[in-house]
């Protein structure tokens, strides 16, 4: 018998991960499943993604390799899906690293009627279900600390920078230092045994999430953290159509001001804000991610093939 590949040896390394992998996706399947939601599968190559500064998509053939399935699943939404979620391979150019793959899994999901505060209950008890059924508790241990799952706290952006940083936010973000601050000062800083949602990001970051009517400097978006990794990001979403076109074109002009690849419009998705969207909200969770801190693993290579 010859000599064992390195694959192979790789490849039976990562097996008892594999298996924990395939139960996490299972058990997703069934919390969506028995609240109401469809699961659905839409196209991997698409005309364009949505333009996202430092998001880039791979070229396919004249197409593109989605970046998400956001804009597909928005369309199904005014087509009167109310419920959806989607366990979806994406692709995004030149992302390598300890956290990052060129191709990687999502979770996504949309909730018509919805918004960005009752996503955040329904993401704890998601994550909640998902831990007591893949490992019997509703805690964990990720780099040598526990998470409670059912200790999930909401910290407002401006809190959090205050708190950890010692700063003013909205001053950051005049003066261009959010992503330094925010990557430096405050994840480092957030509390490690519990879920964390940080939520209200300035207007400026909004991205694809509508602002706040009592306040329009925020955005109704949160991200969560787990053991101090950013997994999901959620949004009331932006179902204006006049103003996701504007925001739209100013990305496309950030994108080539930085010398990206400025993507063609998605016809199809701006056919569906005409048409016109529910108001809705929508989460999208890196299920590598995810996977990773429930296992306990020290990056995504050893909890993927």
């Amino acid at each position: 018998m010859s000599a064992k590949p390195e694959i192979i040896g790789r490849l039976s390394s990562l097996k008892p991960r594999l298996e924990k992998r395939a139960a996490v996706f299972s058990a997703l399947r069934d919390f969506f499943n028995t609240s109401g939601f469809l699961e659905v599968t839409t196209p991997a190559r698409i005309t364009a993604p949505a333009p996202e500064l430092h998001i880039n998509a791979v070229p396919s053939d004249g197409l593109f390799l989605r970046t998400s399935p956001e804009l597909e699943m928005k369309c199904m939404l005014a087509s009167g899906y109310g419920k959806i979620f989607q366990l979806a391979p994406c692709f995004r150019k030149n992302e390598k690293g300890r956290l990052h793959r060129e191709e990687f899994t999502m979770l996504e999901w949309y909730e018509a009627g919805a918004d960005y505060l009752q996503l955040v209950d329904f993401t704890r008890r998601m994550l909640e279900f998902v831990s007591e059924k893949v490992l019997a508790s509703t805690k964990c241990i990720f780099r040598g600390a526990e998470i409670d799952f059912t200790k999930a706290e909401i910290i407002t952006l401006e809190s959090a920078f205050a708190e950890f940083a010692g700063k003013d936010l909205l001053e950051i973000v005049a003066a261009d230092d959010f992503e330094e601050v925010l990557v430096t000062e405050v994840e480092p800083r957030l509390p490690k045994d519990r879920p964390v949602f940080l939520k209200d990001y300035p207007a400026k970051f909004a991205a694809l999430s509508r602002l706040r009517k009592d306040n329009p400097d925020f955005s109704e978006r949160w991200e969560l953290y787990l053991g101090g990794v950013e997994i999901a990001n959620a949004f009331s979403e932006l179902v204006d159509a006049g103003e996701q076109k504007g925001r739209f074109e100013l990305a496309r002009r950030q994108k080539k001001n930085s010398g990206e690849n400025v993507y063609p419009e998605n016809r199809d998705f701006l056919d569906a804000l005409d048409y016109g969207i529910p108001s809705c909200a929508g989460c999208a969770l890196g299920m590598d991610r995810l996977v990773m801190v429930l296992c306990d693993a020290g990056s995504i290579d050893e909890i993927m093939v």
